[in-house]
């Protein structure tokens, strides 16, 4: 199942694309050696990632907890092996968590045609929340789908893609509870559920779809770093999805959600492209007790395409968000928001480059949802520097947003010209690009 590497007292720091080797040989000489992903950890100061202890995921690994792993099931293996003992995994190649598709979950006799039959609000209506045989069943099936799918990422771990050309395809990645984890290289396709759920009541008694399954939740945990993976819904585009009842069969949800008291994250060098729903930091305004004085999370040199929303929508926690390219789409151009400002948030995004179709409106990068402060200074629109507070209030006098979210980021690797940052992160982000 697996293939154990051992690399003694070999251990690298990694600032922005330059490894420096912290090893040396018995004689105290210093040596040169093959790069190895899984022995790196986050660099000081490379955001909040780096606070306190830092990250170093599975970096200490001894030679029994270092896998390589080519199936779904070679990989959840490897990932409770051990417990919480340092462990690197080795991802090869593209694994499918949902390689005998949807049909594999169906039970209880869930059948999607039955299930647009009985809650069709024609028939249903639009006051009562669905229930009955059809949504037992698409309950049921659900279940089964969550127990394959989900994989729990137990601390102290680095995951990292071999090559250019590894990930995980339809699974959801599970940061939970846990502290120290590293992902890395990873392509990853966002979990498709197979089984959505129809509110009649939402979205003001129109009734809605709504999805399970992010693509990687960070849930109650602590120091994680996230970087140079590519984030995508790959084969299933929410613009292939078909529309019942008047609105999308959604079966996506977010691609990276930092939620419930995480804290001391670093998310850098990746690329978050063709999906609506993107980051969530802080996932419900009722969550004060968990997130106060929590959610810190860096963001810089990400490359965003064809992402609608969230990108991200914070709340409570201080956000460092500096140095990322962001390219809104024509067909994205009426309903996108960047930047969404939420209850006691404190978002501090500068330096950072933004593409719009020419006609696009400028205001509506940022999102206000709650009356919270922010910083959003030297960043620069189709290689023009604007104020996006000034123009967004300009724009959308409804929403007037205040500047000046109050603290000051220290813990920041070297800040490019954000004129600079389009190439600069469009050669050098996401998977198979580590160098």
């Amino acid at each position: 199942m697996r293939t154990r590497i051992w690399h003694a007292h070999a251990m690298t720091s990694v600032v922005g694309c330059t490894a420096l080797v912290l090893g040396v040989t018995g004689t105290g000489v210093a040596h040169a050696k093959e790069r190895d992903l899984g022995r790196e950890v986050l660099a000081a100061g490379d955001g909040w990632g780096s606070e306190g202890a830092g990250t170093t995921g599975g970096s200490a690994a001894d030679a029994e907890h270092v896998y390589t792993v080519t199936t779904w099931a070679e990989f959840k293996a490897a990932l409770k092996d051990g417990g919480d003992a340092p462990k690197i995994i080795k991802v090869e190649g593209m694994i499918d968590a949902v390689s005998e598709g949807c049909d594999a979950f169906v039970t209880g006799g869930y059948d999607l045609q039955q299930y647009l039959k009985d809650y069709d609000p024609a028939v249903w209506g639009n006051d009562e929340v669905a229930s009955g045989p059809q949504e037992d069943a698409r309950v049921a099936s659900a279940a089964r789908q969550d127990s394959e799918i989900k994989a729990n990422i137990p601390s102290n771990t680095t995951i990292v893609g071999v090559g250019r050309n590894s990930g995980i395809l339809g699974g959801s990645l599970q940061i939970k509870g846990v502290s120290n984890v590293i992902m890395r290289n990873l392509t990853i396709e966002a979990p498709l559920d197979c089984f959505p759920k129809w509110d009649p009541t939402d979205d003001n008694k129109t009734g809605n779809w709504n999805s399970e399954y992010d693509a990687v939740v960070v849930y109650g945990t602590d120091h994680v770093w996230i970087d140079h993976n590519t984030f995508t819904d790959g084969r299933y585009p929410d613009s292939e999805r078909p529309v019942y009842f008047g609105k999308v069969f959604q079966q996506h949800d977010g691609l990276t959600d930092i939620v419930r008291g995480s804290n001391h994250v670093t998310v850098s060098w990746n690329r978050f492209q063709d999906h609506d729903k993107n980051m969530l930091i802080g996932n419900s305004d009722s969550t004060a007790a968990l997130d106060s004085g929590k959610l810190k999370v860096t963001m810089h040199h990400n490359r965003f395409e064809g992402i609608l929303q969230r990108s991200p929508r914070v709340r409570f926690g201080q956000v460092d968000v500096y140095n990322n390219h962001y390219v809104v789409n024509e067909d994205q151009k009426d309903d996108y928001y960047i930047f969404g400002v939420g209850i006691s948030s404190q978002l501090h995004a500068t330096h950072n480059a933004i593409s719009l179709p020419a006609d696009a409106k400028v205001g509506k990068a940022l999102k206000k949802w709650n009356e919270s402060p922010l910083t959003a200074e030297n960043n620069y629109v189709n290689g023009k520097l604007t104020d996006l507070i000034a123009v967004h209030n300009a724009e959308i006098p409804g929403e007037t947003l205040q500047s000046g979210a109050g603290w000051t980021p220290t813990l920041r690797t070297k800040v490019d010209s954000p004129r600079a940052v389009p190439g600069i992160v469009g050669s050098r982000a996401g998977a198979g690009k580590v160098c």
